[in-house]
């Protein structure tokens, strides 16, 4: 024990001595810190950069360079067409929202629908949206006794399968589903009777009788309004009456005269 009070005494002394010596001598109090902890090299300090190619999957393109002012290139037929289309629209959206009292939005998500849908099964939109605005006033949750549902008031009972990749007969009352499927039903019975006038009897549920009790005559009266308000013509938007309702098919034919003969077939695009 005495030998190591007396070593720990010489450490601790030589200890003091070394730090008096450092304390006044700072060149070598630096020269023993670079020998105990040599500072890093330049080389060490700087991360290395990883390539660009490494962090992007791919090189960004070149800045685009300042446009050359040039004239506009003319439009093309199918581009004039389209501005014709969305004006038209425009002017068919307006004029049902004011009519029908339905909210602008809904009104030109309903317009849009009937265009998209009438251009791809290839029949007229305002034949579309003339059914749609005689049977249901566009109440997308209109309902008939007889259980016509929806915008076209399709009964979903009996065109069940049309529905079937659309959802089901749930989505009878979809204003999308509705108004496709209800489309597609109108041309299928037009192509079939061979005139619109024959298809909107069959639509209504009244081929077998004698009288549709004017339902086709409303609704190409509303069509032929369309057709003016399409065309930027100031219509009167007078408060429609009572939306169509789907004739029965259980009820007997009323003893009536025998409907004027038709002049001729009207005349509807893609029909």
């Amino acid at each position: 024990m005495t030998t190591a009070q007396h070593t720990l005494t010489v450490f601790g002394l030589s200890a003091v001595a070394v730090a008096a010596v450092l304390y006044a001598r700072p060149d070598m109090a630096r020269q023993v810190s670079e020998f105990l902890a040599p500072a890093p090299t330049l080389a060490q300090q700087a991360a290395p950069v990883p390539a660009l190619a490494s962090l992007m999957d791919a090189q960004p393109a070149a800045a685009p360079t300042a446009a050359v002012a040039t004239a506009p290139a003319p439009l093309t037929a199918a581009e004039k067409a389209m501005l014709g289309n969305k004006k038209q629209q425009q002017f068919v959206t307006s004029w049902l929202s004011k009519r029908y009292r339905v909210a602008g939005d809904a009104a030109n998500m309903l317009v849009s629908t009937a265009y998209l849908t009438a251009h791809d099964i290839k029949l007229d939109p305002l034949l579309i949206l003339a059914v749609m605005a005689i049977e249901s006033g566009l109440n997308p949750f209109a309902e008939s006794p007889v259980g016509a549902q929806g915008l076209m008031q399709v009964m979903s009972k009996i065109h069940h399968e049309k529905f079937q990749r659309m959802g089901g007969v749930q989505a009878a009352l979809n204003p999308v589903a509705n108004i496709r499927v209800g489309a597609l039903i109108l041309k299928d019975y037009v192509n079939r009777g061979g005139s619109v006038e024959a298809g909107l009897k069959t639509y209504v549920g009244a081929a077998a009788f004698d009288s549709d009790d004017g339902y086709g005559s409303k609704v190409l009266a509303e069509y032929r309004r369309l057709k003016q308000v399409a065309t930027g013509k100031n219509v009167p938007t007078t408060t429609p009456a009572a939306p169509a309702q789907q004739v029965a098919k259980a009820v007997a034919p009323k003893a009536e005269p025998a409907p004027p003969p038709a002049t001729g077939n009207e005349v509807i695009a893609g029909l």
